[in-house]
């Protein structure tokens, strides 16, 4: 820990400039106690770790603050001074009784009370979940920031992320997502922008990379980020994991792919307008790809052009396929207020722009073409040409 209270009165928090000669003379004439339990604490002024205060064996509030790793501690620390030098009013280690949480920072910015909590090790998301409900209920806003070396980079623009990981998950301006990552041995912030799931573990990023000198809180809170995805890299990562499920299949692809079977349906040659990345699919679990396929199926495979569907029929097909366990939706607990729904709803504007869809009401839609299912590998790379022409002609008007 980093924040002591004197037995006469005074707190002593080592996130501020502190020289050790200082420090020692203030062991000898002062005792430290815990702001939370009230035990005792001894000040380690160790040359190899950080300076901070620690319970001695046995105390009660170990759980605070016992398990802190020294990047933790260095971690807060810095994002402590971070705030400071921006003149942001901050509390380093803040107990809040009420709810019985010690954000790592508390701070005012713009009229609201932010609770920062920087993440080194694996939480299990119940208590994610409880944390971010509490702060949410005593009206803080919470900052989750992930340790950078949480970060599992497999190519230049994907990466691996697990259900924890998503928990970091924040939203930015123009229905996009952002996970905020700090590294206190290099002193910098690495955003993963332009979030699109590929699959269940791997997403299709954007890497920005600030250090702390160079980067502001306003910036943090609200990034200004690219929501343009490369079609064709995001092609070749669909393929790719179209590739790998079927290489790799489990007891619960059987009934999707009996389903699709029966529809002749063939994963390899799926229509270009069949598995694309969309605002909100960060909100579902279950791959684009498969989900889509699932819409295609329920909603416009035995339609006939001019023929219409409405919203309605959407969400019940949607909540069918959650009922059945057939689409799982990830646990957002800062995104809360989203509804998963409103991927599928993006989904269906995208196929409006493409000429797939109109719609003619504020819940209805009318099918204008059919999406025809390749018959061979040479349909496939025609179809997905003149796709992507148009794809792109999409993306200039917009």
């Amino acid at each position: 820990m980093l924040t002591a209270n004197t037995k006469s009165g005074k707190q002593v928090c080592l996130g501020y400039h502190y020289r050790k000669e200082t420090l020692i003379s203030l062991r000898k004439k002062e005792e430290f106690i815990c702001p939370i339990c009230g035990e005792s604490v001894l000040l380690k002024l160790g040359d190899q770790r950080i300076f901070h205060f620690a319970h001695k064996s046995g105390g009660r509030c170990r759980e605070f603050f016992e398990n802190e790793t020294i990047n933790h501690m260095e971690g807060k620390r810095q994002l402590f001074q971070w705030l400071l030098g921006q003149n942001v009013p901050a509390v380093l280690e803040f107990y809040e009784k009420d709810i019985g949480q010690r954000p790592d920072i508390m701070f005012h910015y713009e009229g609201e009370k932010y609770a920062l909590e920087y993440q080194c090790s694996p939480l299990p998301e119940k208590d994610f979940i409880k944390r971010t409900t509490n702060y949410l209920t005593h009206e803080y806003i919470p900052l989750w920031i992930i340790a950078s070396s949480h970060i599992h980079k497999k190519r230049r623009n994907v990466v691996a992320l697990s259900n924890f990981d998503y928990l970091f998950l924040r939203n930015a301006p123009k229905e996009n997502y952002f996970i905020p990552s700090y590294c206190p041995e290099n002193r910098q912030f690495h955003l993963l922008e332009s979030i699109q799931p590929i699959s269940i573990k791997n997403a299709f990023v954007q890497h920005s990379i600030y250090p702390l000198d160079k980067f502001s809180l306003e910036r943090l809170l609200g990034p200004r980020l690219s929501a343009n995805t490369n079609i064709d890299i995001w092609n070749k990562e669909k393929e790719s994991f179209i590739l790998n499920w079927m290489l790799h299949p489990n007891p619960k692809q059987n009934s999707f792919l009996h389903e699709i079977y029966k529809r002749n349906i063939n994963m390899f040659l799926l229509p270009p307008e069949i598995g694309l990345h969309v605002p909100h699919s960060i909100l579902i679990q279950t791959p684009p790809v498969i989900w889509q396929i699932y819409i295609f199926i329920d909603l416009l495979a035995d339609k006939k052009p001019q023929e219409t569907f409405t919203l309605k029929e959407l969400n019940f097909h949607f909540n069918k396929r959650i009922y059945r366990k057939e689409i799982l939706l990830r646990n957002l607990p800062q995104l809360d207020s989203l509804d998963p729904i409103s991927a599928e709803i993006s989904y269906l504007k995208l196929l409006e722009k493409i000429g797939v869809l109109t719609e003619i009401g504020e819940n209805t839609f009318k099918l204008k073409r059919k999406i025809l299912i390749p018959t061979s590998n040479r349909e496939k790379e025609e179809a997905k040409l003149h796709f992507n022409q148009k794809y792109l002609n999409m993306l200039v008007k917009q």
